[in-house]
């Protein structure tokens, strides 16, 4: 069994030389980090900026940290720097050499004091505020310096992260946003006269709010990633910027359609004149057929057919005026409720004088019918039959007369298909099948 001190069996010559490498190697990729910590871009961004809220209470915390970091690199080094020392004293090392070499490596050697973390905000030595000093061994200094190295990288980085992404995307949509104010102001959409208007004056105060607190307040900007433990892990906050983002888009695209307008306004104003021009004529149509209707056809009700579209037109002319004053913002809307109401006017007057115009379509069907029984007996030969003669006329003068009762009129020609049928074969020969085509004007009254 090996001899041994409170540090644990005396180590031999090749135990100490790899611990020495090790430790040597260990230095110096502490010291790498340490220096590229403090030339760390956002280190220096944060070291110099006016911080406030979480980024201020972290980056004080870190600071510290950092002071602290230098002060447990400091004591490691000499920790390490007499350890070298000793062992280089001889080539063989003595065994007094190898237990002092055994406590310095592997015991709680390295001293630090209390007044290394002494300032505002930093982390307290292990073993609460009240101890003036600490030991540790070497490995565990390791340990306690990666720990405050993670956390105050972590910082940075993040802080880092943070001001690399969002402001110059703010910026940037900033630059966006004042080519769609000036765009916006060209076709009249202000704020107090078009809800866009307000929308990009809302957009900009947020924008400008949010670029302040992003220099400000950094952290308060960045997202963690979850079960991530490494120094950085983690994402820029950017639901305020997407959300104005896509807002400026929104408001964006209406503009657009407003320049549209401003495009397309004297043809869609033409064509909406050609539209409620052509629904006046229709119902024109629609009240002379009712006259008609109802100086030629009995015992009809015919509807009554409705005066021009007088609302429409001022509308129109309302249309019209904001064209020529340039008040492309109010037209826009304007033209679409013009542009869906003219469609259903026209319709209505197509609809009107269908109604209108029914019993006359019903009279010309009656007609054609006739006729068409008439000329399949005449090739038959039967055209000269008594009874058929004398239920065509009468079918005939009540067709041809003014007023004309359908009802009856109808009936006259069920009479004359009947006879017509049994003349050419009995009840059950074949029927002439209705016609439904134009109106017959021969004769008419």
């Amino acid at each position: 069994m090996g001899v041994t001190d409170p540090a644990g069996p005396v180590m031999d010559r090749d135990e100490v030389d790899r611990a020495l490498a090790r430790l040597g190697a260990e230095h110096e990729a502490i010291e790498t980090s340490l220096l590229a910590l403090q030339d760390h871009a956002g280190r220096r961004l944060l070291e110099g900026a006016a911080l406030t809220g979480v980024t201020a209470e972290r980056w004080a915390a870190t600071e510290a940290s950092i002071t602290l970091l230098w002060a447990y690199f400091d004591a490691y080094s000499g920790a390490l720097r007499s350890a070298r020392e000793i062992r280089s004293r001889r080539r063989w090392s003595s065994r007094e050499d190898l237990v002092e070499l055994t406590g310095l490596l592997r015991g709680e050697a390295v001293t630090v004091a209390g007044s290394a973390a002494a300032v505002a905000g930093a982390p307290t030595l292990h073993g609460g505020p009240g101890r003036l000093s600490e030991r540790y061994s070497l490995s565990a200094l390791v340990d306690r310096m990666n720990e405050l190295y993670a956390a105050s990288l972590d910082v940075v980085v993040a802080a880092d992260a943070v001001w690399s992404a969002l402001p110059a995307r703010i910026d940037l949509l900033a630059a966006e946003l004042q080519r769609t104010r000036q765009l916006a102001h060209s076709v009249g959409v202000r704020p107090g006269e078009h809800p866009a208007g307000d929308d990009l004056e809302r957009i900009t105060r947020t924008l400008t709010r949010l670029r302040e607190q992003v220099i400000s307040d950094p952290l308060a900007f960045w997202v963690p990633a979850q079960g991530s433990s490494a120094p950085g892990g983690g994402r820029p906050d950017t639901t305020v910027y997407d959300r104005e983002a896509r807002a400026l888009e929104d408001v964006r695209r209406e503009i657009d359609a407003v320049l549209t307008v401003r495009q397309d306004a004297e043809k869609r104003l033409v064509r909406l004149r050609d539209v409620l021009s052509r629904a006046d004529r229709t119902l024109a149509e629609a009240r002379t057929a009712r006259g008609e209707v109802l100086a030629k056809i009995a015992a009809t009700e015919v509807p009554v057919v409705s005066g021009p579209p007088t609302a429409l037109q001022e509308q129109l002319a309302t249309a019209a005026e904001y064209r020529r004053h340039a008040q492309w913002h109010r037209l826009s809307p304007l033209l679409e409720r013009l542009e869906e109401k003219a469609e259903e006017e026209l319709l209505r007057a197509r609809e009107s004088l269908t109604a209108v115009t029914a019993p006359l379509a019903v009279r010309a069907e009656l007609r054609g019918r006739l006729d068409a029984y008439k000329a399949k007996v005449a090739r038959h030969g039967l055209a000269e039959e008594p009874e058929l003669v004398e239920r065509y006329e009468k079918a005939r003068r009540m067709l041809w007369s003014a007023p004309c009762d359908l009802r009856v009129a109808e009936q006259a020609v069920l009479r004359y298909q009947q006879a017509a049928a049994e003349a050419l074969g009995g009840p059950g020969a074949s029927a002439v099948p209705r016609q439904y085509g134009p109106q017959d004007s021969r004769g008419e009254p």
